[in-house]
């Protein structure tokens, strides 16, 4: 089998704390359906820095990423109609899915 990185791009905030919590439990629904294919799930990522080509760094990031879940499966076909079905989708963002590739060593 191999492994895919499903990455979370943009999506709105929640306009209330009880609209958050309400898509955080579907999320969390979605992600134990996948069971023991979620190998590495709900990886949000946050306080971003960059280092840039001249080795200063500066605060922020150049893409919205926001985190990302690997997935292990059969084929991309596969890991395609898994993410169609995640609920990050529903607040306006796109996922980014890649086939990890194993480095030698």
């Amino acid at each position: 089998m191999s492994q895919y990185i499903i990455t979370y791009l943009g999506g709105d905030k929640p306009s209330s704390p009880e609209e958050g919590k309400k898509h955080f439990a579907k999320y969390m629904e979605w992600l134990k359906s996948l069971g023991d294919a979620a190998i590495s799930p709900a990886n949000p990522l946050k306080n971003t820095n960059t280092i840039n080509p001249d080795g200063s760094i500066s605060s922020g990031g150049s893409t919205t990423m926001s985190g990302y879940t690997i997935i292990e499966a059969d084929t991309m076909e596969a890991v395609l109609s898994i993410a169609k079905a995640c609920p990050f989708l529903d607040i306006g963002g796109s996922l980014e899915v890649s086939e990890l590739m194993k480095m030698p060593g």
